[in-house]
């Protein structure tokens, strides 16, 4: 299989590739750890923001014309405040910090180095703004939470060998539906980082 990867720079490309990554969205992040109950209503206009967001980075999956994964970047500046806030919190310098947002990936294609291009592209469009750290996060279960499964996949390793570190004290709180629930519920999320 070839699977071709690429960041989509024109408007009307991105806006006509939304449908599909809501679709890939909702169905990524059903799966552990994320458990998310998501609606095409939300994840379209969740992402109509992203794209119109100035500076922000769209890179793209595909394999034979459909979209596989996709990945997403933009200046921490232009992010909301339950994502500025504890970095401000920390006296860390916004301004100076790109912010990664989702990397989903269909599980058929996982472990081909996909992963890898989508940190190397939003890596390099971070260096292209002038940031000189980049960081993203990712949501804290606990061990014994009954949808764990009995070996989940651990990204952390990855992460590390990539040179992104949790930082200590770096958390802050984003609020969705589990599947199941009917309601939001606010969920920890763990802060990584590194240097340019």
């Amino acid at each position: 299989m070839t699977v071709d990867v690429r960041s989509l720079i024109d408007p009307e490309e991105r806006w006509a590739a939304i449908p599909a990554l809501s679709e890939l969205r909702m169905g990524v992040f059903r799966s552990w750890p994320y458990l998310y109950e998501g609606t095409a209503e939300y994840e379209a206009d969740y992402l109509a923001e992203f794209v119109r967001e100035p500076g922000s980075v769209l890179v793209v999956a595909h394999d034979a014309g459909a979209i596989i994964g996709a990945a997403t970047a933009s200046p921490l500046a232009g992010q909301k405040p339950e994502i500025q806030d504890p970095f401000r919190g920390k006296g860390l310098p916004i301004a100076q910090i790109f912010y990664f947002g989702e990397s989903v990936l269909l599980p058929h294609y996982q472990g081909q180095g996909i992963g890898h291009r989508f940190f190397d592209a939003r890596e390099d469009a971070a260096r292209a703004a002038g940031a000189s750290k980049v960081a993203f996060c990712a949501v804290v279960r606990p061990d014994d939470h009954p949808m764990r499964p009995d070996a989940p996949r651990n990204l952390h390793p990855f992460w590390r060998a990539r040179g992104y570190i949790p930082v200590e004290g770096l958390t802050g709180t984003l609020a969705w539906q589990d599947l199941g629930d009917d309601f939001e519920s606010p969920h920890l999320m763990q802060f990584w980082m590194r240097d340019l």
